[in-house]
């Protein structure tokens, strides 16, 4: 009867574990998709179609950045409450190392907004990952946008400077002119 008993307990605990794997969230992401930064930005989002509640999703958007670069990008979900539309979880910036740069949460709730701003960047091959769970049945969407900028070389700094101090020697030899006119 004990054997009996293990037997029916083992076999309860594999159903329930098999069971449990029917459960899991899918992953509903998009394959990969080419951001176009060179004229210094794109937009980006997705659209889930209803009955998609409890499903997971982390898109990447490459793109490819020259020397010196920076990014700025962000994030944006709204929905009627809390319960409905989507949850992002994470915007993060990878390279071919891996993560370089991880966003920051603005709000959540009935808004998902995050953001992200980095530094001068080497040149390279990089992607955007927005990740996050789809809250309810409804449809719900993200967008987002990434803008580029180059960030000038220190001696571009050092022209401008220069510049200045050219054009506030001319102006004081002016007024000393003027002064002695």
């Amino acid at each position: 009867m004990k054997i009996a008993k293990r037997i029916a307990s083992a076999v309860v605990v594999a159903g329930a574990a098999l069971m449990a794997q029917g459960a899991m969230a899918a992953d509903i992401s998009n394959p990969d998709v080419a951001l176009d930064l060179s004229s210094g930005g794109d937009i980006f989002g997705h659209l889930f179609t209803g009955n998609n509640a409890a499903n997971t999703f982390a898109e990447r958007y490459t793109f490819t950045l020259s020397e010196g670069s920076s990014i700025f990008a962000d994030t944006f979900s709204s929905s009627g409450n809390a319960k409905n539309g989507l949850d992002i979880l994470g915007l993060s910036l990878f390279n071919d190392d891996g993560l370089v740069l991880k966003g920051t949460q603005l709000s959540t709730g009935k808004t998902d907004q995050w953001e992200l701003t980095s530094g001068p960047l080497a040149a390279g091959n990089y992607f955007l990952l927005v990740s996050g769970t789809v809250l309810s049945k409804a449809a719900g969407a993200y967008t987002g946008s990434a803008t580029v900028t180059a960030v000038p070389e220190p001696a571009t700094y050092g022209m401008l400077l220069g510049g200045l101090g050219l054009v506030g020697a001319v102006a004081a030899r002016r007024r000393k002119s003027q002064d002695a006119a």
